[in-house]
């Protein structure tokens, strides 16, 4: 990620002080910049930034049996504002760490559904945060066969306990509505597969 005080691609921000506040987990910095509006005053503002990297994430679909492969995991900062359980429904996903996207994301696909992908769509790059979280998403599809999935459920060294759950992409979708799929990248993915991708209408 760029240095915040080298950054200049856009002439109404000139950055003039970057803190860290913290790096236990990952990295949280408070910045202050001045900021032309658009009537050209200028004030100076302070926002903090966490920056845990960029990720990546797959929606494994198997077209011929209308399902999609999603993990169940506990997820604490949900748990703590108001989700029921915890239990978080979600496509797969992870950092990138020092991999590019596609490396990534087959890496963590296999570790936590048991796939290995072959054929890789890309299907769009999102900022899941923008306010508070510097984390850029890349977010792909991709078939899956049940007849050679292995069985995932990510890497019990690392303190993941993940369930894999093949759903029908109808119920994946109505789970939209019901709230018990509330997490934003799985949305959006159901959504483009529906509209746009592999379950689009003929």
């Amino acid at each position: 990620m760029t240095s915040s005080t080298t950054l200049s691609r856009n002439p109404r921000v000139r950055v003039t002080n970057v803190e860290l506040l913290s790096s236990a987990w990952y990295v949280l910095r408070r910045t202050t910049f001045d900021y032309q509006h658009g009537d050209g005053r200028w004030t100076t503002e302070q926002r903090e930034t966490y920056d845990r990297g960029n990720g990546a994430t797959v929606l494994l679909y198997d077209l011929q049996n209308g399902t999609v492969l999603l993990t169940r995991q506990f997820r604490y900062p949900v748990y703590v504002n108001d989700h029921p359980d915890g239990m978080f429904v979600e496509t797969a996903a992870g950092l990138l760490d020092t991999d590019d996207p596609e490396t990534a994301i087959r890496r963590e696909a296999e570790e936590e559904t048991g796939v290995r992908i072959g054929e890789l769509e890309h299907v769009f790059d999102v900022y899941t945060s923008p306010g508070s979280v510097t984390e850029r998403l890349h977010c792909y599809a991709a078939p899956y066969d049940p007849a050679v999935r292995g069985e995932g459920g990510g890497i019990a060294e690392e303190g993941e306990d993940i369930e894999v759950l093949e759903l029908p992409f109808t119920k994946a979708l109505d789970m939209i509505g019901t709230g018990e799929i509330a997490d934003a990248k799985t949305i959006m993915l159901l959504q483009w597969a529906a509209l746009h991708g592999p379950f689009r209408p003929a």
